[in-house]
């Protein structure tokens, strides 16, 4: 993965409320984001693990709502926010920086500092809203917390980074926000990749139609679509297409036939967990994840670099990252799961038409789902907010 090196030197502080070197931060994203940044030429410092700062009275009110068990986020009292801008303020006063680069919205709401600053984000807080079961049925409180922290930080940003148009619509509908500042580059694919369409051709070639093998990762099993995606292997089963169900990252809740393989949890730090991912990415003939909310989907852009079609839900960020009869399918969420089997039994059963789409799904990780096309557009927007921080327009006189 290189990047091609910037033309400037810049001083780059990369920020985020948590430890921003873990490699599972953000799902790894975090991880790439730092990569990428210093393969594009810039110098390269982190500020994280961020303190919850609250005096004791703001503790006794936070424990007074969790022992009414009312449904709210304390990351999000404005008292916690504004500690959050204080330290890193005070982190990033020496370190002689020329831009901040947040993971987020939240650390920055309320930062006070001269360098110019850019947020990535896969969601607003608008988008969460009622979407994600976590971010249901919160109390008054806490939403206008929330939309207040969205809105400072799209105000004190120079530059609001998503990775889906539907995350960058929902700034556009929900605040108030020039669209000059809002861009959207989707994220690459968490994953090493050398692999060439030739590799591609290999690959698929190798593959045994006799069993179709569907993939599903997601440490939720509920909200990725986990019983839809059963139901799926289990109707394939059922019209005489012999199917395995491969599932890593959570364990179902329930028992589960004998045509289900449970690979739990699989650390992709690990030189072993990384190789057995990769192999079941090479292997299976579908990654099919129905979730019913998804802010982007990386396993859809980690498929698509092993020429493996995806199989998906129409909502939230995953129409940027699965392109419909280029890199696999979205369906409604209310799509039975018969017409899941129906795109599914169509692909397998054509041997021309899936190798087609196998090509097409690497073509579209090598054009737009990789890190080096994500980084590259990254490089040119941090040095376009740093020339204008440099040299405003000129005001009218």
């Amino acid at each position: 993965m290189s990047t091609q090196s910037s033309p400037r030197h810049l001083r780059v502080a990369v920020v985020a409320s948590y430890d921003v070197t873990d490699m599972h931060a953000w799902s790894g994203t975090a991880f790439y984001v730092l990569q990428t940044l210093r393969q594009c030429g810039f110098e390269v410092v982190t500020v994280g693990a961020l303190d919850d700062v609250f005096s004791f009275w703001d503790s006794l009110r936070f424990r007074w709502r969790k022992f009414r068990r009312a449904h709210y986020f304390r990351w999000l009292e404005p008292v916690i926010l504004r500690n959050y801008g204080l330290q890193l303020a005070a982190r990033l006063r020496d370190k002689d920086i020329d831009v901040v680069v947040c993971l987020g919205s939240a650390p920055i709401s309320h930062l006070e500092i001269s360098q110019p600053i850019v947020f990535l984000s896969d969601a607003t807080f608008a988008a969460l809203k009622n979407f994600y079961p976590d971010f249901t049925g919160l109390i008054p409180q806490t939403l206008r917390n929330g939309d207040e922290m969205e809105q400072l930080a799209l105000s004190r940003c120079a530059l609001a980074i998503f990775a889906s148009d539907w995350a960058a619509r929902s700034a556009l509908e929900h605040y108030n926000v020039d669209p000059a500042k809002v861009l959207v580059i989707p994220l690459g694919a968490n994953i090493e990749c050398s692999r060439t369409m030739a590799d591609i051709e290999e690959i698929t070639q190798n593959k045994s139609f006799d069993t179709c093998r569907l993939l599903f990762v997601g440490v939720d099993w509920l909200r990725k679509g986990g019983d839809r995606v059963l139901e799926i292997a289990t109707e394939l089963n059922q019209r005489g297409i012999p199917t395995e169900l491969h599932v890593v990252g959570c364990e179902p809740p329930l028992a589960t036939p004998d045509f289900v393989v449970r690979h739990g949890f699989i650390s992709k730090k690990s030189e072993q967990g990384a190789a057995l991912y990769d192999q079941l990415l090479m292997e299976s003939h579908f990654l099919v994840i129905p979730s019913m909310a998804e802010c982007y989907g990386l396993a859809f852009a980690e498929a698509s670099s092993f020429g493996l079609p995806s199989i998906a839900t129409r909502v939230g960020g995953i129409p940027t990252v699965v392109a419909d009869g280029k890199n696999g399918y979205t369906l409604d969420p209310a799509t039975p799961a018969a017409a899941y089997c129906d795109v599914i039994a169509r692909l397998f059963r054509d041997r021309a038409a899936y190798d087609a789409m196998a090509r097409a799904s690497f073509q579209e990780y090598a054009e737009r789902l990789n890190w080096k096309v994500a980084g590259e557009r990254m490089r040119e927007a941090i040095e376009s907010v740093c020339d204008a921080a440099t040299h405003p327009p000129a005001q009218p006189s």
